[in-house]
């Protein structure tokens, strides 16, 4: 069989309009010769009824009594709505349609409750229906303990849920279906010239999702990645191919991503970041430091030690939380609020010099002064104030002609 994951998030099956579209692109796949599996998220967005933050809502939110099992069950119920929806409309089409459960679809868990990690994918069932129907819809975000307890992948899971189900089918391609025409250079509500990329490397994707780039999660192109199989980005209102998603190697030949210096921009925001200076033991406290954030549950990021100083960044909504952690370590650092991060990416930058050059005379030249920066083969990242951010990105833009 050749088959082809389908993936639609939840504006593309928010209402009967959207599904219309969405059910368009399942025939052209039929049409093509695929068996095509379908995975769909929850329903729209909050507060939409259906939505997985509504669904949250009907027990108070984060301020809820139920254990992560209980929510888990609860949460799976808007992809197992969406599933059984899409299913019904795609057999209004007179097309061959079932739905199964994320359990049936045989996604094995751990049993992290409300953030689970896929372990393994068991096809048989799943593969025993493609031979008598022409689309399987599974619920994306779900899966199954080997105890048979309902869980949820955690947020972005129904990107993950299509391409390990690609990986254990050997599928040719996944597609991502989204409200965007594709992967853009830059965040297109900050960037107005910001263009669609015509193709991607999986590590500069990857790198974009986990800088801020939302339109993907990281997790499921590095699963994509392992069993190379190529992803492409769409519109569900759109006949347009699409941002391809591939190895350097597997992409056309005519593709200029081995020639681009840099790929796109992302940026996270607002994030703070915290500072201490005047380090007499650095070894000691950094230990000291790093273990009581993690105990804490406080995320950390863009670290920079030297021999008196440790610097490093948290998002703000974590602040409060750290600034009793420091208290009870009777620790005074210096926290700067209000902080974004860009990074730029690009497989072209790797060994190439001139590079952070640029981009220092560029915020230079805006007057954005670079707090803290850091880089890596393929990205740079700089943190400038928030209130730079706009003017930052745009320039940024522009001066690595990413709107040509």
């Amino acid at each position: 069989m050749k088959i082809m994951v389908q993936k639609f998030g939840g504006t593309s099956v928010r209402d009967k309009e959207s599904r219309i579209h969405a059910i368009g692109h399942v025939k052209d796949s039929i049409d093509k010769g695929y068996k095509v599996v379908v995975v769909v998220s929850a329903m729209g967005r909050y507060p939409e009824p259906y939505a997985t933050d509504s669904l949250l809502a009907l027990v108070g939110q984060h301020n809820s009594y139920l254990s992560n099992k209980e929510k888990d069950l609860l949460l799976s119920c808007g992809e197992t709505l969406s599933s059984l929806v899409f299913s019904n409309e795609l057999k209004e089409q007179s097309i061959e349609a079932m739905a199964i459960t994320g359990s049936e679809a045989g996604i094995i868990t751990t049993s992290d409750f409300t953030n689970a990690q896929i372990k393994t994918v068991k096809t048989n069932y799943l593969l025993s229906l493609l031979h008598s129907h022409q689309v399987i819809v599974v619920p994306g975000f779900q899966g199954r303990t080997e105890n048979n307890e309902v869980t949820t992948i955690g947020r972005g899971g129904s990107d993950t849920s299509a391409t390990a189900l690609a990986a254990a089918l050997h599928a040719e391609f996944v597609e991502i279906f989204t409200d965007v025409t594709g992967i853009m250079t830059a965040d297109p509500s900050v960037v107005s010239s910001a263009k669609k990329l015509d193709t991607i490397s999986y590590t500069e994707i990857c790198n974009l999702a986990y800088q801020g780039a939302k339109v993907i999660h990281p997790r499921a192109v590095e699963i994509a990645m392992q069993a190379n199989i190529p992803i492409r980005v769409r519109s569900t209102r759109s006949k347009d191919p699409g941002t391809l998603i591939a190895s350097i190697n597997e992409l056309d030949e005519t593709s200029d991503v081995k020639d681009r210096l840099v790929t796109g921009i992302a940026y996270v925001s607002p994030i703070t970041q915290i500072k201490i200076q005047n380090v007499t033991n650095p070894r000691e406290l950094q230990v000291t430091v790093f273990k009581a954030m993690a105990e804490a549950g406080i995320s950390v990021d863009f670290i920079n030690i030297s021999p008196k100083s440790i610097v490093f960044t948290i998002f703000e909504r974590d602040e409060i939380l750290a600034r009793g952690v420091f208290d009870q370590l009777n620790i005074e650092p210096y926290f700067t609020q209000k902080c974004a991060k860009l990074s730029l990416v690009g497989a072209g930058m790797s060994g190439v010099p001139g590079v952070t050059s640029k981009i220092v005379q560029t915020l230079s030249e805006k007057s954005i002064p670079i707090l803290q920066s850091a880089d890596s083969h393929r990205t740079i990242w700089v943190l400038i104030e928030e209130r730079f951010l706009e003017v930052a990105i745009n320039a940024l833009h522009e001066a690595f002609q990413l709107d040509g």
